[in-house]
């Protein structure tokens, strides 16, 4: 069974989001095929999700709450839109990001493949004046998931560092 995080910084919890909240927010933006997986596969999927949400972990605004809890969320000093999330809840959109990565992970989707750093293939090769020019390297981890990264944009920290806190002066 799925231990999901309610806001109380669970030591056990494995997922941002419930079976039944990622089958409705699929059943609402017309994504059928999740609907087909078995609630097994659902599961699985949500873990993976929320194991690819640990990469944001330096990036995150504010600190955890409790030093034993198994997942980044929930949070003390982040602030969204000028108001204060509080530090008893997953936001609703830390829950849908971990969705729609689910729902990646559930049609088959690798969300944590090894990279290819480029096999230094060559797109130029002129011989006087010795020219050589490779291809670039377009794969990266961080510009994979644009809609789950523009969902949690207001939850990170300054330029992306975790470790930075925005100051307002009176």
């Amino acid at each position: 069974m799925l231990t999901i995080e309610t806001g109380a910084g669970l030591a056990e919890a494995e997922s941002y989001a419930s079976v039944a909240a990622a089958d409705a927010r699929c059943a609402s933006l017309g994504l059928t095929a999740w609907a087909a997986l078995t609630e097994a596969d659902k599961e699985i999927a949500l873990r993976r999700a929320t194991l690819f949400m640990a990469t944001y972990r330096t990036r995150w605004a504010g600190r955890r709450v409790y030093q034993h809890q198994a997942l980044d969320w929930p949070r003390y000093n982040v602030a969204v839109d000028g108001f204060i999330v509080p530090s008893t809840i997953a936001p609703l959109d830390i829950v849908n990001a971990c969705i729609d990565l689910a729902v990646r992970a559930g049609s088959g989707e690798d969300l944590l493949p090894d990279l290819d750093t480029g096999s230094n293939a060559i797109k130029k090769d002129k011989t006087g004046p010795l020219e050589t020019e490779y291809f670039q390297n377009t794969t990266d981890a961080r510009e994979r998931f644009v809609a789950v990264d523009t969902l949690l944009a207001p939850y990170l920290g300054s330029a992306g560092c975790g470790n930075a806190m925005k100051l307002i002066r009176a």
